[in-house]
């Protein structure tokens, strides 16, 4: 007990050393930062923010779909996330004839709202700190195993804080009849796709609308037509009075991954090695799908989704590796090392210990990486596994969804790149692997054979082949222990294998010890968190200024029909040369128009696409999509000067569902 006191009164001071908007801070810890946030124009006390004795802020957000945040708002589990957090279920749901991604989706009322197989949303009942029960000999399982049987629907996790300092118990509810209500055309959702991406000035009205479904209590239940929508204990409220410059802006979401203190041989890792590998891979694999594309519309929607999960983490990884060149992160922290090392000379050897460690590890995570980007990204082999679920329904179930959105020709150039790649790169062994690749003179000639002999190219030839004779089994039998050895590996970055974690565990914990001006916060690991700044435009280069609002005329003088992703729909032209914009007009920048987007401070990262956007009253102003390209670094380094997230004003949200959608009821709902 006494070492978690040291470590909390250690977090305690010094976080109210920290004058940037940095960090993404524990909702239950929020108590160390309100004095801060009150000082930047915060009107709410710590537990209005997160509580367990009465209904919070917290109770309003969604772990969207495992990997994005969400909002509820409405008394009827109504709930807000970004358009590519939904794009999955919205493709899977989409058809030629019912191409949900070109035109939208807007349900009439609850009966024709879409139930979405497999889609879970997770509402957090409460996090605790478990530190001294692991440490009393209490395993994570059976502290996952109590926590579980405390409620129906629950689900648990324990996490691991500052290396392992420390460990929290989260506990949630998990809801599986979760159903679309409202989606816009993707010319809107994703206007600009990766050509805009990461990018700012942004017009992107990157949200989609979901809806939460219980059985008659009210609790988690299976998909059935006699769910009802469910009553959530908090809701956010909706403010539309708008934001200016220095407005109090608040993050609440589940960001995914930062390496806040990571070693300067990490960085190295990251930006000479890791990003331009996957960069250079991931543009043969978008150029393939891309041109496919461009020939058909039904290759389009077939592989709209896994394109859009391609390109996102390609561009970020092209603006990481620009921001930590540009701020020089490397030697920043070659820097900060050698100054911990002058004055703890005691504690020196945990630096040594850490590079050692990074030596022995940093050629099995490469491996591990290159296997995920190269071997991982030749879909038809996963066929194969498929075929070996027992449970018929399910198998036929599993199958005829992969065949839905699967071209065989596709497949077959991104099996002749990605294996070429890895003939080149992979120096892991694999002996069954390369013997194939040896027996038809190389990686080249071995995929084209694969794909002339396999039998499972299509559903109907898949039906009467003999799966475990097939080439295409023999390929994945050959993987296996490639995979096998991948696995060893399968952590959320490098420094997270445990032979170099356990010397970030002391690391981590000297740095508390010594830095006291610095404000340490938990790297994000897929947890609740909360970030704070404020609305605020910057310096993009030299006498270039960038504003924080962007409006409708910049959808307008983008917008071209023969650009699929600016072709805006004629109801928003339509709306624009009227200036009929309802009640979301208003008076900006000497005209009158629409606010689309805005831009913040608040740190944020992968997860956080989706999250509510709160102003200084807790009201929900916007719904957080991205970062600008000179924020990427900012899982490494933030830059308060540069580092901005982009926000979809919640403005723009409200008219795309009015004037565009024609959905008036769901404003309604939302009790506007």
């Amino acid at each position: 007990m006494k070492r978690t006191l040291l470590l909390f009164a250690l977090l305690v001071a010094t976080t109210f050393s920290a004058v940037a908007d940095k960090g993404m801070w524990l909702p239950s810890l929020i108590s160390s930062r309100i004095k801060d946030m009150k000082s930047k124009g915060f009107k709410l006390s710590a537990e209005d923010i997160y509580s367990i004795n009465k209904a919070s802020l917290k109770d309003a957000v969604v772990l969207f779909d495992g990997g994005c945040t969400g909002e509820i708002v409405s008394e009827k589990g109504l709930i807000l996330t970004n358009h590519h957090c939904g794009y999955d279920a919205i493709q899977a749901l989409s058809s030629v004839e019912h191409d949900y991604l070109t035109d939208g989706f807007w349900a009439k009322n609850h009966s024709e709202e879409l139930y979405c197989p497999g889609l879970k949303v997770h509402i957090l009942v409460r996090m605790e700190e478990v530190t001294e029960r692991i440490a009393a000999g209490e395993t994570k399982e059976d502290i996952i195993k109590k926590a579980e049987a405390e409620g129906r629907g629950y689900k648990a996790k324990v996490e691991s804080m500052y290396y392992g300092n420390m460990a929290y118990l989260f506990i949630y509810r998990e809801f599986n009849d979760v159903r679309l209500v409202g989606a816009p055309p993707t010319t809107i959702g994703k206007f600009g796709a990766d050509n805009d991406n990461w990018i700012w000035p942004r017009h992107t009205g990157d949200f989609s609308i979901f809806r939460i479904y219980a059985d008659q209590e009210n609790n988690p239940a299976e998909y059935s037509a006699n769910n009802k929508p469910y009553t959530p204990a908090r809701h956010f409220k909706i403010s539309t009075a708008g934001i200016k410059e220095g407005d109090f802006t608040m993050i609440y979401g589940f960001p995914g991954n930062t390496q806040e203190y990571i070693t300067s041989d990490a960085v190295k890792y990251i930006a000479e090695l890791s990003d331009p590998t996957k960069i250079d891979l991931r543009t043969q694999r978008l150029d393939i799908i891309g041109a496919a594309q461009a020939k058909s519309p039904e290759t389009r929607i077939k592989y709209a989704a896994k394109q859009a999960n391609i390109a996102n983490a390609w561009k970020k990884w092209q603006g990481e590796v620009k921001g930590i060149n540009r701020l020089g992160t490397y030697d920043k922290k070659v820097a900060y090392e050698d100054k911990f090392r002058k004055e703890n000379p005691d504690k020196a050897y945990l630096l040594d210990s850490l590079k050692a460690a990074y030596e022995r590890n940093m050629d099995g995570y490469f491996n591990y990486e290159l296997f995920n980007e190269t071997l991982c990204g030749i879909e038809l082999q996963q066929v194969v596994l498929l075929a070996m679920e027992k449970d018929a329904a399910k198998r036929e179930a599993a199958i005829e969804r992969f065949y839905k959105d699967f071209d065989v020709n596709v497949d077959r150039q991104l099996a002749i790149a990605m294996l070429k790649a890895y003939e080149a790169l992979a120096t892991a062994d694999a002996p069954a692997l390369k013997a194939l690749f040896a027996q038809h003179g190389g990686a080249e000639n071995y995929a084209n054979w694969l794909y002339d002999n396999t039998k499972l190219g299509t559903y109907e030839s898949f039906k009467s082949a003999e799966i475990e004779a097939d080439p295409m089994s023999e390929f994945a039998r050959a993987i296996v222990p490639i995979q096998a050895y991948a696995k060893k590996y399968k952590y959320r970055n490098l420094s997270n294998i445990p032979d170099i974690e356990r010397w970030f565990r002391p690391y981590v914990k000297a740095l508390m010890e010594w830095d006291k001006k610095r404000a340490f916060f938990p790297d994000a690991n897929l947890t609740l968190r909360v970030a704070y700044g404020k609305v605020a435009g910057y310096e993009y280069a030299d006498g270039e200024w960038h504003l924080p609002q962007t409006t409708i005329e910049g959808i307008i003088a983008k917008d071209n029909p023969e650009i699929y992703d600016y072709n805006v729909p004629q109801q928003l032209r339509d709306a624009y040369e009227k200036k009929a914009y309802g009640r979301w007009g208003v008076n900006m920048y000497g005209k009158y128009t629409v606010p689309v987007c805005f831009i913040a401070t608040n740190h944020t990262t992968g997860g956080n696409s989706g999250s509510p956007v709160l102003n200084n009253k807790g009201e929900l102003i916007g719904v957080n999509f991205d970062r600008t390209w000179l924020s990427t670094m900012s899982d490494i380094e933030f830059d308060e000067t540069l580092c901005r997230n982009i926000i979809c004003d919640i403005r723009y949200v409200l008219f795309v569902v009015d004037v565009v959608g024609g959905a008036g009821w769901i404003i309604e709902e939302m009790g506007l």
